[in-house]
């Protein structure tokens, strides 16, 4: 007969796995967002400062976005791992509802996509 849930080891290691992906995507989304905010500053040192060339402020303000929901992500699953390790320890049940985190992050990064397209279209 297997232990209970919370003293089941696979558990917390499954538990830690999670955690560490939300911690590897919080922290590639904020690599991403540090490339998107120097973007427009590379596009605007290739032109060589020609007059014609217009600089957007929007690669910066959507970089500096994803940095700081890359951030805010991190510190959300460190929240979320140590409550789901308490209820393990407890011997309560932790899969009783959606992740609030994938949810408003999905949300916030198809949002932040879709101004980047309409921005694209814009400019081009």
């Amino acid at each position: 007969m297997a232990d209970a849930p919370g003293k089941d080891p696979r558990v917390h290691f499954a538990a830690e796995r999670t955690f560490l992906a939300w911690i590897r995507t919080g922290l590639s989304l904020m690599g991403f967002g540090f490339v998107v905010a120097r973007f427009g500053l590379f596009l605007k040192e290739m032109s060589g400062h020609a007059p014609g060339v217009k600089t957007y402020g929007f690669s910066l303000w959507a970089g500096s976005a994803m940095v700081l929901l890359g951030a805010m992500m991190n510190l959300a699953a460190v929240a979320r791992h140590l409550e789901v390790i308490r209820k393990l320890n407890r011997g309560e049940d932790v899969a009783t509802r959606a992740s609030p985190t994938a949810i408003a992050v999905g949300t916030l990064l198809g949002l932040v996509g879709i101004a980047m397209v309409v921005f694209l279209l814009a400019v081009s």
